[in-house]
Parts: C-alpha cells; sequence; structure tokens
C-alpha cells in the first residue's frame, strides 16, 4: 500500500484532515487562554487538549502549531519597541509555515499517532514506543535548524503503557524550545504524572448554528432543522455529526423513534427489520450506531422523566411526544436510566462473544419494551 493510500488514524471519514482544517468554530475561549498565557510570557511546555471526540480538539493543535511556528520569538523592547501582542491564532494562508504543515514537510513539526502495520495491513490498535523513540532523531536533527519545536500527539487515548512513560519522561525533562500538543478524549484515564505536568484546554460542544458552520466547512451543508438535530444527537460533536451524517444516521434515529414509539404495544416486524439491517459485515458500522443511538434515545428518555420536559430541540419528529409519554414522571425517568446502564453493559458483551447483530438489536428492542 502506498503512502498515499494508508488511512489517516487523526482524520474523521468524509471530512477533511484537521490540518487542512482553516477555521474552528465554537472554541474561542480555548483560543483565547492560549493566546494569554503565550502574550504574558506563560507558554507551557505541555498541552493538553481535552473534551469528548469530535469537538476540534486536533484542528486547535495544528491552529497552535503553525502559530507557534510561524511567529517569532518575543524579544526585549528594541529600537522601535516591542511589537503588538498576536490577537489571534491565524497565520497568512500562503505563509510558507502553512504550506509546509499541509504537506507534512515542516522540519520543526513532528506528528505523532498509531502507525501502519505492514504485516497485518491495517492500522496499529495503539500508539507504541517505537513511535515514540522516533523524536529522538526529530530532536537531534531539529536541534541544528533553530527555532521553536512543536509535537502533536493525536491521540493520549492510544498511547500503550511504554509509550506513555516514554511521553512521561518528555514532560519531565523537556527538551529546549519545545511544546508538546496531546490530544486526549478522556484525560481522566491519563497517568496522573502526566496530567499534573500540562496546561489544559478543555474545548465546549457546539451549537446549532456553531455546528451548521463547522459542518459547512468540511463540505456537508445542511438545513437548519437537520443542524439542530445532528446538534443533539452528538452532543455538539462535529466529528460524531460527521458520522452521522455518514452512515444516514437522522434516518436511523427517526426509525428507532418511530419503533419506540409503538410501545407499549411493539410493532415486531419493524424491530426485526431494523435488528436485520444490522446484520452481516457489510453493516457493522451501522450497527455500532444503531447501538450508539439506542443509548442516546434511552439518555433523553431519562432526562424526560428526571426534568420533567423532553430535551429541545426534537432530533427527529414526533420525538418530543414519544418521550413525554414513555417518560412521564421522575421514577420512570430513573428506570430508563437504569435500563441504559444494563444495556450497555448487555450490548459490550454480546459484541465481545460475536452475538449475531440482528440478534442484539431486537433484544434491546425488547428490553425497552419491557420497561415501557
Amino acid at each position: 500500500m502506498s503512502e498515499t493510500e494508508i488511512p489517516q488514524p487523526d482524520r474523521v471519514e468524509g471530512a477533511p484532515h484537521p490540518r487542512e482544517t482553516v477555521r474552528l468554530f465554537g472554541q474561542d475561549r480555548a483560543e483565547q487562554d492560549f493566546l494569554t498565557a503565550y502574550t504574558t510570557g506563560r507558554l507551557h511546555h505541555g498541552w493538553l487538549l481535552t473534551g469528548p471526540k469530535g469537538l476540534g480538539k486536533a484542528t486547535l493543535a495544528w491552529r497552535i502549531a503553525r502559530f507557534l511556528l510561524a511567529t517569532p520569538e518575543q524579544e526585549d523592547d528594541g529600537l522601535f519597541g516591542a511589537p503588538p501582542p498576536p490577537e489571534t491564532l491565524e497565520i497568512g494562508a500562503d505563509h510558507p509555515v502553512m504550506r509546509r504543515t499541509l504537506a507534512l514537510s515542516e522540519p520543526g513539526l513532528f506528528l505523532l499517532r498509531r502507525a501502519w502495520d505492514d504485516k497485518a495491513k491495517r492500522l496499529k490498535t495503539q500508539l507504541t514506543v517505537d513511535e515514540v523513540r522516533k523524536l529522538k532523531g526529530f530532536f537531534t536533527l531539529s536541534s541544528a535548524e533553530g527555532g521553536r519545536r512543536v509535537v502533536i500527539v493525536d491521540s493520549m487515548d492510544e498511547l500503550n503503557t511504554s509509550a506513555a512513560n516514554a511521553i512521561l519522561k518528555l514532560l519531565e525533562e523537556p527538551p529546549a524550545r519545545t511544546t508538546l500538543l496531546m490530544v486526549a478524549h478522556q484525560p481522566s484515564r491519563l497517568l496522573p504524572t502526566i496530567r499534573s505536568r500540562c496546561r489544559e484546554l478543555r474545548l465546549a460542544p457546539l451549537d446549532t448554528e456553531d455546528m451548521a458552520r463547522a459542518l459547512g466547512q468540511a463540505g456537508a451543508e445542511v438545513a437548519a432543522t437537520d443542524a439542530q438535530a445532528l446538534a443533539a444527537l452528538s452532543s455538539g460533536s462535529v466529528g460524531a455529526a460527521m458520522r452521522l451524517l455518514n452512515h444516514d444516521g437522522l434516518k436511523l434515529y427517526a426509525d428507532l423513534v418511530h419503533t419506540v414509539g409503538t410501545l407499549p404495544r411493539l410493532d415486531r416486524p419493524r424491530a426485526i427489520a431494523l435488528g436485520d439491517s444490522t446484520a452481516g459485515k457489510a453493516n457493522e458500522a451501522r450497527l455500532d450506531l444503531t447501538l450508539t443511538l439506542m443509548d442516546t434515545l434511552l439518555a433523553r428518555l431519562a432526562r424526560t422523566g428526571v426534568t420533567g420536559t423532553p430535551p429541545a430541540p426534537e432530533a427527529a419528529p414526533g420525538e418530543a411526544a414519544m418521550l413525554a409519554r414513555l417518560s412521564p414522571d421522575p421514577a420512570t425517568g430513573r428506570a430508563w436510566a437504569q435500563l441504559a446502564q444494563e444495556a450497555g453493559d448487555r450490548a459490550r458483551h454480546a459484541r465481545a462473544v460475536n452475538v449475531d447483530p440482528a440478534a442484539l438489536v431486537l433484544d434491546m428492542i425488547l428490553q425497552l419494551h419491557k420497561v415501557a
């Protein structure tokens, strides 16, 4: 497989790679926090970019990397005084650093991510210490160039134990003029010693307006009502919204809502058809999305009962009425929350022992029927 054909582990299917994403929507606070640290002389050597998948953490890492590599280091006031501090992370589209980072040829930048396994003909499941060791050569070569050096780790969640310890050593003894930008989807699972040596930039879920703008930038123009539904079902994650679009997730969720809406008098043929649509190796992505959306539906049922109001906006036609009818009070909401936990455990066990997908989905619908 040629280098151009190797899949990129840090790219969402159907969307541009984060280094190709020009703008970052909905994360002004995180950007300003970094700029404030930079302009006040408190640029830390290790930064954790945190939040659920798909919020733009990798895009922010690339924006910061380009900014650091393109911006001259601040010096003492000269004859004409110090230049004004930068107010944005933007650099010009024609800047040499922009061109080199797009081509992955910037000598001051190292991208650390999962590697391709030539023997297995697939991406490795973990980011290994062998990849981290390549940093030694990068630091040796880049030291002759002078200037800043930036390392992007995407993602910290994929480090195996040895690789995590190697990153920890870098944070304990950081090379001169080097900044580590580390993407972390679940920072609580990282070594406490890694977290304690980093500054954190936490990204926020996108609202409907920013979601629509971000999807448009990724080449997915959607109607306003669809943007609202995508923002609700994806919890404000652009990556999750792209996944929904790639696999017709809005229609799938509408089918789920319609099926559950027949409860407690289950439309069994419709439930069986929904399960059958996930069968077979070609439908693995649909099965994963179906299970994710079932979990989302259970969470919205639980929230409706506990708060007394269906979540807004509706994520499918008729959803609000269905949620209000099936979860009318806090006791019912707690029952749905309990089922969500049990169903998640059952699904993980079933996937581990290769239970037939159609049977798994039908079993989950029957569990919904039981509670209803």
